[in-house]
């Protein structure tokens, strides 16, 4: 039986009607660049998923950026950021001229290890970023609190945790703000780039709608400097067809950790934690094994895919070197990009290869 790791065509083939209906609505309005679609999905985003407000963007690199801008970060600013992530985290950082100052992780989530937070933050520190990493939610009553005793700008990186919440509160809502990816591998995938950016203050919300359309409101005149930051109306169409489907996506997904977790019991293995603050939504189901190479030789041979996210953390990147961080300076990283497997999890999988994957692992 093959198992693909990710397979994107079945679930844009089961929506193949609404899809181009959406889009031809689209084309023939001419709503090429935001407008109603963008509009819609942003009330519809915020409605479904219990924010106040949302803004669409053309990517889930941008409200990262746009969040970096709106802190006033720059140069000889630090902020704290985990060094187990993608790199776009980081990049709103950099874009914007400050560094960022990295903490190591957790070993059970992968998240912000918040015990080591305050030991790494200096009188240049000025904002931390926090990523809910494979759709887990961080520990935020502690980092915020530490958050606030050092005055710190919080951006929560939500861009794998779509549909997550810590004490039942959304993710995206405890910090200053909180960015959302819809790169098409994401729960909330579109067909092309897209991401959001949310805030509990509304005037925080302004100014990146301001920054999101090259620093104006109102044609020709720009009191700010932005940028072009915008979300095309076809993919305003598109994610609106998807959304709906989205509880029931995640709904699968928990099924399938689920069953990864009750059956998976080879020696060895460290299976993702499951904190009892806030359930994953299990953008990836990541486990550890010692050998985790020989591991995924021996799934690849059960036409099982995999993948390795995030082999390299940040502080070893070429483009980092000159923040002087090398080879065990964060040794839970390290461990955790020379351990990690990613397995098949999304929602369209059928219960007959769930099963060949966990009996593939068993027989390692």
């Amino acid at each position: 039986m093959k198992v693909p790791f990710l397979d994107l065509s079945l679930q844009h083939r089961a929506l193949r009607e609404p899809a181009l209906a959406a889009l031809a609505a689209t084309y023939d309005a001419t709503r090429f660049c935001l407008g109603k679609d963008v509009e819609d999905f942003e009330k519809n985003f915020a409605a479904t998923l219990g924010y106040p407000r949302a803004l669409a963007l053309n990517s889930g690199t941008s409200p990262l950026h746009i969040a970096c801008m709106i802190a006033g970060f720059g140069p000889g600013d630090e902020v704290i950021a985990p060094p187990f992530t993608f790199i776009s985290t980081v990049w709103g950082v950099s874009y914007v001229g400050a560094a960022p100052r990295f903490v190591d992780v957790e070993e059970g989530t992968f998240n912000l290890d918040p015990a080591k937070i305050e030991a790494a933050i200096t009188p240049r520190t000025k904002g931390l970023i926090v990523v809910h990493l494979f759709g887990q939610p961080a520990r935020m009553d502690e980092i915020m609190a530490l958050a606030r005793k050092h005055r710190l700008f919080v951006i929560e990186d939500c861009a794998q945790a779509v549909g997550a919440s810590y004490r039942g509160t959304p993710v995206g809502l405890f910090g200053d703000a909180g960015t959302f990816s819809f790169y098409p591998t994401k729960n909330l995938g579109g067909c092309g780039e897209g991401g959001a950016l949310v805030a509990k203050d509304e005037a925080t919300h302004v100014r990146a709608r301001h920054i999101r359309v090259h620093g104006s409101d109102r044609r020709y005149y720009h009191d700010i400097v932005g940028g072009n930051f915008r979300m095309d109306g076809f993919q305003g169409a598109l994610l609106n067809v998807k959304l709906p489907h989205l509880a029931a996506w995640t709904a699968r997904r928990r099924e399938i950790a689920g069953r990864y977790l009750a059956g998976i019991k080879l020696a060895d293995v460290r299976l993702p934690d499951q904190p009892g603050y806030g359930p994953s939504v299990f953008h990836q189901f990541t486990i550890r094994h010692p050998r985790r190479d020989a591991l995924r030789e021996h799934l690849a041979k059960h036409d099982v895919g995999t993948d390795l996210i995030y082999p390299v953390p940040l502080h070893l990147q070429k483009c980092y070197a000159h923040l002087g961080r090398g080879q065990g300076s964060y040794p839970v990283a390290e461990k955790a990009a020379a351990t990690c497997v990613s397995l098949p999890i999304f929602p369209e999988l059928t219960d007959a290869q769930v099963e060949h994957v966990i009996n593939s692992i068993n027989s390692f």
